[in-house]
């Protein structure tokens, strides 16, 4: 069964879910406001089994859906449809937690704003979890993209020097658990050929469900 928290951001951030058989091309206002970084994400997409439903504008559905006659045009051709011509769809795996692994903490909150974060971390607006050296300098550190109040999505970054210590698996599993916390379901996207995101996706507790992202933004 799918989890009540899970169904209901699917359903608040597409504008619909779930949907039967087929590609479902669905409106929502949501693709015509900023996201939670102040960007646009003009269609969004979730495949699950033998399901898709494709989020775009309202006024864009029916173009839309006259593009998804021809599937094998349909992503190429979707950024131009949506009004951002030369922008990138991002074909990513899409994970969710209930049960993130048993993991030790590792990192503290503090705010995005904290003098020597790198730059992607400042586009948050609430508390990231970081682990810094003992000098002070940043070695990694996750930010929750919360979407809605049901599903937050998790990002991590960790410096070259840092990587192989196994903190970043540390850090998606002590945020995950604060999501869970809070109310919302934890997801995790990441591109479908980065191997080493997809190991710190199961060593922190979240499967491949065979799940895929799809989203026009830029690259």
């Amino acid at each position: 069964m799918l989890d009540r928290r899970l169904h209901l951001h699917l359903a608040t951030w597409l504008g619909q879910w779930p949907a039967g058989r087929g590609l479902h091309v669905v409106g929502s206002w949501r693709r015509t406001r900023p996201a939670w970084d102040g960007r646009l994400r003009p269609a969004v997409a979730i495949r699950a089994g033998a399901s898709t439903v494709l989020s775009v504008p309202p006024d864009r559905v029916p173009a839309v859906r006259e593009l998804a006659r021809r599937p094998e045009r349909l992503l190429h051709a979707l950024p131009a449809q949506v009004g951002h011509t030369g922008w990138a769809v991002h074909d990513d795996v899409f994970r969710w937690s209930v049960a993130p692994a048993p993991l030790p903490d590792v990192g503290e909150w503090i705010p995005p704003g904290t003098v020597g974060l790198p730059s992607w971390m400042r586009l948050f607006d609430r508390a990231v979890l970081v682990v810094r050296d003992d000098r002070g300098r940043y070695l990694a550190g996750v930010g929750i993209k919360r979407h809605d109040r049901y599903g937050h999505e998790l990002a991590v970054g960790t410096v070259p020097a840092a990587r192989g210590r196994g903190l970043a698996r540390r850090l998606v599993a002590q945020a995950a658990r604060r999501v869970l916390d809070e109310g919302a379901v934890p997801t995790y996207l990441h591109d479908r050929r980065n191997a080493a995101s997809a190991r710190v996706a199961e060593a922190a507790g979240f499967p491949d469900r065979g799940w895929r992202s799809y989203g026009v933004y830029p690259s």
